[in-house]
């Protein structure tokens, strides 16, 4: 039996164990991000994400801000 709820990425849909009261443990914060990286997430989405949207949801942030190919 799971101790967490689990809950669909509200990016992807994937499942995933939310683990808001311990949060060191949980998934999310193996994905470092920093302020600016934090509020473009929060502009898009409400609700938890999994690791894998939350890395790309950062790399997208960092291709806006530094377009290629100017």
């Amino acid at each position: 039996m799971l101790k967490h709820e689990v809950i669909p990425c509200e990016r992807c849909g994937s499942r995933i164990e939310c683990k808001a009261n311990s949060y060191t443990k949980c998934q999310c914060s193996k994905v470092q991000l920093n302020l600016n990286e934090v509020q473009y997430v929060s502009d898009l989405y409400e609700g938890c994400l999994c690791a894998g949207c939350l890395l790309q949801l950062k790399q997208e942030y960092l291709q806006f801000i530094q377009p290629t190919g100017s």
